[in-house]
């Protein structure tokens, strides 16, 4: 199964992470591809403003290349692997802590065989102005928690 959405604009980016936020339990995993600049870092400010706040500072972790967040029901962490040397180099950013909350990463593919068989792969590709997002579960569990998801730009 594959959802695809059209997003307008960076606002419409934010809102489809707004809208995932709702859909999250501890253990989850989403995975986020896209090029440089396709709003992987965006959908993941809307995902953690919504569970955290309109006001938390969600900065790129691309020289970090992990940022924490408390959630009210469970921790968050946002990797960004793109400058990661080696898959096994997950295991330095405290990877395994991930189970106990919600790991959301960029650059996925760098994590090898440290990726988790069980996510949500999200793609985002630039059309022109606007950005196409395509949502495939990988796992029985995200299937069912898409079934019937919703989503319209704002």
């Amino acid at each position: 199964m594959e959802i695809l959405f059209d997003l307008e604009d960076d606002a419409a980016t934010r809102a489809l992470g707004a809208a995932l936020s709702g859909l999250l339990r501890t253990g989850d995993v989403i995975a986020l591809h896209g090029d440089l600049g396709a709003g992987k870092t965006t959908l993941t400010r809307g995902l953690v403003q919504a569970l955290c706040g309109a006001r938390e500072d969600v900065p790129s972790p691309t020289y970090t290349l992990v940022q924490a967040y408390d959630a009210p029901d469970f921790p968050l962490w946002h990797f960004d692997l793109y400058r990661l040397d080696r898959p096994e180099d997950v295991n330095e950013l405290g990877w395994d802590d991930t189970q106990d909350g919600v790991a959301v990463i960029e650059w996925p593919a760098r994590a090898g065989r440290y990726l988790p068989a069980t996510r949500l792969d999200l793609t985002l590709e630039m059309l022109g102005e606007q950005r196409r997002a395509r949502l495939e579960p990988v796992g029985e569990d995200w299937q069912k928690r898409l079934d019937g998801f919703r989503f319209s730009s704002p």
